[in-house]
């Protein structure tokens, strides 16, 4: 669906409804002893201008006793570093029901509070580092993670892993593949199913790294399954984002897209060693000379290739240092902070884009009309492109 179509649909939305609130929860900061503070009732539309009080007041309906215990508990857990906690939170904002995503949204809204109060005393600068990880299957990205992640809570960090697979279901295959690094206390792993669909993989991914760095996690790993459109998603919410390739014979070139590969701060050759080490350096010198080709993401990084070996631990060291060495570079020339905010930025349209195909596609006329105008498309009657503007003149002319 273009933009136009978007932009008629969201006129609509803005147009047919209004956003009726009753009791808000504030997101402050709360005292040691001081209990929650709720705002009285409000009101406004969303063609108005949402004032600053507004966007700090994150507007539900009325919480249960019930709900607001839950709620203190989550928060008061995780910003604590409890385990449990983070995987409640986490389990919360993946649900799909209504309800359950309305006190998500709270919690998040006090998890990020919480972080930007963080953040002041750190001069502004972001705590956690994100790093996102992609690459072909058999390039031993489980491996790799889990020989950085023991040698970084060895150095005293704390580590998340998010594992990002839209097209599973596995709840327990992330852990069993790393048996070390999910036995550390210093250390959390956690699968993220999304039933299939990408946008699962921008809202709960997004909220799960916003959870895990309000836990006092400060080094934040995505992996993802390295085929699909998932590394785009991914690549869109991490501040340096790794491209993981083995040492195989062939045209390795042609094997993974252009685009993924210009979107890599670091390609990394992995499994460089014993027999495998002659072709992990010509694989390096091919990246080495394709990425002279292709377009930079960064004005100030000039992404470079590196050998490491998951087995004897032989360039991992190095790796880190390279990787302290980019988030340096962009953190001191403010193109870190800009990436985060144009990242935020794409958060939100995607989740717009993604409601609103919910709300057309949910219409009473639009779902009366849908299956004709399919019909008639598919047997050529129409072309979709008319079927669209029908479709759009339905849900624009008909009030559910």
């Amino acid at each position: 669906m273009g933009h136009v179509r978007i932009f008629q649909i969201l006129h609509h939305l803005t147009r047919s409804s209004a956003l009726h609130c009753t009791v808000t929860l504030r997101h402050s900061l709360r005292k040691p002893g001081e209990s929650l503070h709720y705002s009285s009732f409000c009101t406004f539309s969303q063609r108005r201008t949402v004032s600053t009080e507004t966007v700090m007041d994150h507007c539900i309906s009325d919480l249960t006793d019930w709900e607001k215990r839950l709620l203190t508990k989550l928060y008061d857990g995780l910003i604590g570093g409890q385990r449990a906690a983070l995987a409640e939170s986490i389990t919360l904002v993946e649900s799909q029901h209504p309800r359950k995503k309305e006190l998500s949204q709270v919690l998040l809204q006090r998890v990020l509070a919480f972080r930007q109060e963080q953040e002041k005393c750190n001069a502004g600068q972001p705590l956690a580092f994100r790093v996102g990880l992609s690459g072909p299957p058999g390039a031993g990205k489980s491996s790799f993670i889990e020989v950085v992640g023991k040698m970084l809570t060895g150095k005293g960090h704390k580590v998340s892993v998010l594992a990002v697979d839209p097209s599973s279901c596995s709840l327990l295959g992330d852990k069993t593949r790393m048996t070390e690094l999910s036995r550390d206390m210093n250390a959390y792993i956690r699968p993220s199913p999304t039933s299939g669909t990408l946008g699962g993989v921008t809202r709960t991914t997004n909220e799960a790294i916003v959870l895990c760095e309000g836990a006092g996690y400060d080094i934040v790993l995505v992996e993802t399954v390295g085929v699909g459109q998932s590394e785009f998603a991914v690549a869109d919410m991490v501040d340096m984002f790794v491209l993981l390739i083995p040492p195989a014979g062939g045209d390795e070139l042609q094997g993974i897209k252009r685009g993924i590969i210009e979107m890599a701060d670091l390609v990394v050759v992995t499994k460089s060693d014993g027999e495998l080490v002659v072709p992990a350096r010509k694989i390096q010198a091919e990246y080495t000379s394709a990425l002279k080709l292709l377009r930079k993401k960064s004005k100030l990084w000039n992404p470079k290739v590196m050998r490491i070996s998951s087995q004897t631990g032989q360039g991992v060291s190095e790796l880190w240092e390279t990787m302290l060495q980019f988030r340096e570079t962009v953190q001191t020339s403010g193109e870190l902070c800009n990436r985060r905010q144009m990242q935020q930025k794409v958060w939100m349209w995607n989740l717009i884009q993604e409601n609103t195909l919910r709300h057309f596609q949910q219409h009473p006329a639009v779902r009366a009309q849908l299956p004709l105008l399919e019909r008639r498309v598919t047997s050529g009657e129409i072309s979709p492109g008319l079927a669209a503007d029908l479709l759009l003149k339905a849900f624009s002319d008909k009030q559910p």
